[in-house]
């Protein structure tokens, strides 16, 4: 990854620099325009091959996750779904080529793409030049994960594999929140976000996107559509925050589902009943105690720092009613009313 800089490059191609363990992002923008003629580059950006055992090096992207778009028809379905308005700014992660880029830039106020491969943002960057949308494009070279991100109304993305889940946390958890995101995952991924209880998707995954968001599936894509083709199906979900989100912590929450999904088809009592569990819910309690104490100018004395944690745990269970109930059948209030009644007797997960 080329090293953190402010410089704006003026030429086309900019040589990666060798790899760092520091975050970086570059801001590209271009000053000249290269010509080049339609029929020897693809829909894709890059020089179209003949014949088998061709393959162009720029599309050796498989160290980043990445597997580029190629199918125009799709493309455009995808901008289509996110219902986007001349005033918006877009964030695209993981723009690739552009093929969804140029098109969302059509409808827009700016764009904003992250792209880790500078091989990738050069071909971008080289698709804009001389074009009215080229001022509406920042292009930042680095890990997303890692990266500033600007204020923007929509996400749109064909995500590297690798940063599926990050990226949709990352998303629910900026501020301000998002309209809305259009993202491509692999199809087992994508599954699990839309899952519903009882289901075979229903997963940690699933309950904790859901608290803070609705997520709808609306298309499957076949590997066929992409360059190089991947070895598994793709669908497109629609992610709509809600806001104003839940007031919950999500350390809370997830500490809670990752106690009851790490064996969702076991019961709940089972499942804090694990080993480790309750020491670790004896520690949370002891910890919460001698703060409520701290903040009240009091200190924790023996008895009061002892608690039959085990006891308390299955009262819980069993005044809520979850004793025997499975996770994998639990609805996201389920799992809510569960962690406020924890909360109640002073247990946290976080």
């Amino acid at each position: 990854m080329p090293r953190a800089t402010s410089e704006r490059f003026s030429r086309l191609h900019q040589p990666a620099a060798k790899s760092s363990k520091t975050p970086t992002t570059v801001q590209l923008s271009g000053a000249s325009r290269e010509k080049h003629s339609s029929s020897n580059r693809g829909e894709d950006g890059g020089k179209e091959t003949k014949g088998v055992g061709h393959v162009n090096p720029l599309f050796n992207t498989e160290r980043f996750g990445q597997h580029i778009l190629k199918n125009p028809l799709l493309a455009q379905a995808i901008v289509d779904k996110a219902n986007l308005k001349p005033t918006d700014s877009v964030l695209e992660v993981g723009p690739g080529t552009g093929n969804l880029t140029v098109r969302i830039l059509e409808k827009v106020k700016h764009v904003t793409a992250v792209e880790m491969d500078p091989r990738m943002a050069a071909e971008l960057l080289k698709r804009v030049q001389g074009t009215p949308e080229q001022r509406k494009l920042d292009i930042t070279i680095g890990d997303f994960v890692k990266a500033e991100l600007p204020y923007f109304d929509v996400c749109i993305s064909n995500t590297p594999y690798q940063i599926s889940s990050p990226l949709v946390f990352r998303l629910l958890s900026h501020r301000p929140l998002p309209r809305v995101a259009i993202l491509m995952f692999q199809r087992e991924f994508a599954l699990r976000l839309t899952a519903t209880p009882g289901t075979e998707f229903w997963s940690r995954l699933s309950a904790n996107v859901q608290l803070y968001a609705k997520v709808d599936h609306i298309m499957k894509v076949a590997r066929n559509n992409f360059r190089p083709a991947p070895n598994v199906e793709s669908s497109v979900v629609r992610i709509t925050p809600i806001s104003p989100p839940p007031p919950v912590r999500f350390e809370e929450f997830d500490g809670l589902t990752r106690i009851l999904f790490t064996r969702r088809n076991k019961t709940c009592r089972a499942n804090f009943g694990a080993s480790g569990v309750e020491k670790m819910m004896r520690d949370n309690w002891t910890q919460w105690k001698k703060e409520q104490n701290a903040s009240s100018g009091m200190e924790l004395n023996g008895q009061e720092g002892n608690i039959d944690t085990k006891a308390a745990i299955e009262e819980i269970l069993q005044e809520t009613g979850f004793s025997d109930a499975r996770p994998a059948k639990m609805a996201v209030d389920d799992l809510l009313k569960l962690l406020y009644a924890f909360h109640a007797k002073g247990f946290h997960f976080a």
